[in-house]
């Protein structure tokens, strides 16, 4: 099983990279976990076959991670996509979606695609199975708009991912990404205290709990990219690709 980073930036580019998007693919398994207003030409520029992608899992809905559903969705109906999607994410995903779709291309959600569309909401500790990929979210703390705020952990083909999102520090993250093969986490400052969102020393003060096989950081403000020569952790850039 592989992962790429299709996108691994914060909401505002920093240091030129793509809003978040990372593809998942294996024997059984070919998925995305969220969806950034630039996944689409991201996704395009790594030459990634959008047909093949079955289930895309979303976070929240903050533009960074959810925006480029609309553009997807759209470039598939006009490719002639035939291959079922699942989009799953928080509640409220379904009126959202609608909602971004209609504020970006007037319409378009009443669109009959040509493929089928599933739309599922997920709810905090409730385990879901799609296909070969299974899905626990975690309640994460991200704000008070744009939510609910959910991080995962995802098992498939033997392997656990698990991803943060965007949050500053709360014990769910623990079973979330306990003893993980891969642990995903937000850094997006090094140890400057921001809210709803996580530093670098923060997350390094509880890794003895956590106890991840492997470590990548993402989501990193300009602060953090200033640092990359003296971490001792590894950083993610867009395009980067993981075996798993």
């Amino acid at each position: 099983m592989r992962l790429r980073f299709i996108g691994c930036g914060d909401a505002f580019g920093s240091g030129g990279r793509f809003n978040t998007c990372f593809h998942v693919t294996g024997e059984h398994v070919n998925f995305l976990i969220d969806c950034g207003a630039s996944s689409l030409p991201a996704m395009k520029r790594s030459n990634i076959a959008r047909d093949d992608i079955d289930l895309i899992l979303i976070t929240h809905f903050h533009g960074d991670h959810f925006a480029g559903l609309p553009f997807f969705l759209l470039d598939a109906q006009f490719s002639r996509r035939s291959h079922p999607l699942v989009v799953a994410g928080p509640q409220g995903i379904e009126t959202r979606l609608t909602q971004v779709m209609e504020a970006l291309f007037e319409h378009s959600s009443k669109t009959q695609q040509k493929f089928a569309l599933s739309v599922v909401a997920l709810d905090p500790g409730q385990t879901r199975q799609f296909g070969a990929v299974t899905v626990t979210p975690y309640p994460v703390v991200h704000g008070e708009s744009g939510g609910p705020f959910l991080g995962f952990r995802v098992e498939a083909e033997g392997r656990v991912i698990a991803y943060s999102a965007d949050t500053e520090w709360t014990e769910t993250l623990v079973p979330l990404a306990h003893e993980a093969d891969l642990f995903i986490a937000e850094a997006y400052t090094y140890d400057r205290a921001v809210k709803n969102h996580l530093s670098l020393k923060t997350l390094q003060a509880h890794l003895d709990k956590i106890r991840p096989r492997r470590l990548i950081l993402t989501h990193m403000s300009d602060d953090m990219l200033s640092r990359l020569d003296t971490l001792a952790f590894t950083a993610a850039h867009d395009g980067m690709l993981v075996e798993l």
